[in-house]
């Protein structure tokens, strides 16, 4: 879609678009009450902004919607737009059996110790890149590992609507 397109939706089309890049609902809508963009980078410049503020408890909830890391299938919860955003960032993804095993086993020991799930931009990465990046981030305190999701959340939603957006 052109930004063009982005600044005519209706509220309601514009926050279903948005809910696809990540579904936290008050980033959604300021950036849906937020008059027409000029450009696609000041719409990302104030998504970012905006991204600046979520809560643990926000981005706690949309990490409980988002699939793991390996997960081939999407959750079912997510709409057909986020199974296709997610299967995308990681079709890249080549895994063998023994790399499977060891995203599978280091999944579940970083849910076991932070409570929630292990979120990483996949786009770009390797398997073995994100496995590393795993086994680093459990070294992690609680606090530490909460602001790299915080992040990663957000780099994932820029990305996503950089995706749905063209000039």
């Amino acid at each position: 879609m052109y930004l063009k397109e982005f600044n005519q939706l209706s509220a309601s089309n514009k926050k279903a678009m948005l809910r696809h890049c990540v579904n936290i609902s008050s980033w959604v809508d300021v950036i849906t009450q937020h008059e027409a963009f000029n450009s696609i980078e000041q719409l990302l410049s104030f998504a970012w902004q905006q991204a600046q503020s979520w809560s643990w408890n926000e981005i706690k909830q949309s990490l409980d919607l988002h699939p793991r890391i390996g997960e081939r299938k999407a959750h079912q919860t997510l709409s057909e737009k986020e199974q296709a955003f997610s299967d995308k960032e990681q079709a890249a993804i080549k895994i063998d059996h023994k790399t499977q095993k060891a995203l599978e086993q280091g999944n579940q020991a970083y849910e076991k110790k932070f409570g929630f799930i292990f979120l990483i931009k996949a786009y770009g990465l390797n398997a073995e890149e994100i496995l590393i990046a795993l086994n680093c981030r459990l070294n992690n305190d609680l606090k530490t590992e909460q602001e790299i999701v915080h992040q990663q959340l957000m780099e994932i939603a820029l990305l996503r609507l950089s995706k749905e957006i063209q000039s």
